[in-house]
């Protein structure tokens, strides 16, 4: 099994004595240059890295496990994080929180920071910019327990805590063809993040099963931030065969794209419904109310949780990777009621 390198491997390697390896690595003056290059070349090579808590570890466990979100102000992460939260203090674990702020460096910086023996396992959302896994890719090499939630990344064998996306998907697109709308567009997320890649699958698959063509100008591709979603939301009413429904990949960008109907005096829901997802407390405030896919969120912070606090505690090796699919459930509101149509 993998475990983080220590400075007895090093040692080991080079024939040379833990108190050589250390000395080497604090550039002490009384270490040859050649053998100062060797143990700091085979450092970067296996990954090592100094454990700050190692000596207290030897005693007693941290009982602490590091979290990483996109972005804390999405009520979506803030409720899945009190479902950690509550299921790590029942199982004895406190939490070190970081958010991403969707950017794949700030990912990478705190994964680094927490790993230096802060933690025992990590929870995580990725970014939407992260692409390269190497960071993540260390950290299973190290043996230290990960488990991914919402965004996923299929070429890693970890736990993954997620939900139907793409039955969640083709129920909202159904929803919207039962409510006569014809041309329906997808407002999706950027190309790397599985979510909103698994919500335009369930899309296609529900045209496609009830007769619609796959119309690509209907489908467009945009950063989580408002002002990209109005700027798309602008371009599908610009087109010269504009939609009457839309599938927006979040609730925080249909707000956007709602918002620009209204500026272009649009009707929502007459002339363009609109159903997006996570189902966070504005769909109820703002006007028209917007129908959203509400996701189990406490459920899968506990669940995460519950996993790897499990693959830590696992003091025999035999953890097997688990992957939990949970269901979800539209939340019809006002956005999406067209008028039915009579058969």
């Amino acid at each position: 099994m993998a475990h983080q390198v220590t400075i007895k491997d090093l040692a080991r390697h080079l024939n040379v004595s833990v108190a050589t390896i250390s000395r080497a690595l604090r550039d002490m003056p009384e270490i040859k240059p050649e053998t100062r290059q060797a143990v700091l070349q085979l450092a970067k090579e296996w990954d090592y890295q100094p454990n700050i808590l190692a000596t207290s570890l030897v005693k007693s466990r941290t009982k602490t496990i590091g979290v990483i979100v996109p972005d804390l102000a999405y009520h979506f992460f803030a409720s899945v994080i009190k479902g950690i939260e509550e299921e790590a203090n029942e199982r004895g674990y406190s939490l070190l929180l970081t958010q991403t702020s969707e950017l794949y460096q700030r990912e990478l910086t705190n994964v680094q920071n927490l790993s230096r023996g802060q933690v025992e396992g990590f929870v995580i959302s990725l970014s939407q910019e992260t692409v390269d896994l190497d960071h993540l890719k260390r950290l299973q090499r190290k043996g230290i327990p990960l488990v991914f939630f919402d965004r996923d990344a299929a070429e890693m064998d970890v736990s993954k805590v997620m939900v139907d996306n793409v039955g969640a998907a083709y129920e909202a697109t159904k929803h919207l063809i039962d409510n006569g709308c014809k041309r329906i567009a997808f407002l999706a997320g950027p190309h790397s993040v599985t979510v909103s890649n698994q919500r335009l699958e369930g899309y296609t698959l529900a045209l496609k099963e009830f007769g619609y063509q796959i119309d690509e100008s209907l489908i467009v591709h945009g950063e989580y931030n408002l002002e990209r979603a109005i700027e798309i939301t602008n371009y599908l009413i610009n087109l010269e065969n504009r939609p009457d429904g839309l599938i927006v990949v979040s609730d925080r960008l249909a707000v956007g794209a709602m918002s620009a109907l209204k500026a272009r005096n649009i009707k929502i829901p007459e002339e363009v419904a609109v159903v997006s997802f996570n189902n966070e407390p504005i769909c109820t405030i703002i006007t028209p109310t917007l129908t959203s896919v509400a996701q189990p969120t406490l459920d899968i912070g506990k669940l995460a949780t519950s996993i790897l606090v499990n693959q830590i505690e696992d003091t025999k090796g035999f953890f097997k990777p688990e992957v939990k699919i949970l269901k979800t459930q539209l939340v019809v509101r006002e956005s999406s009621q067209k008028l039915k149509v009579e058969n």
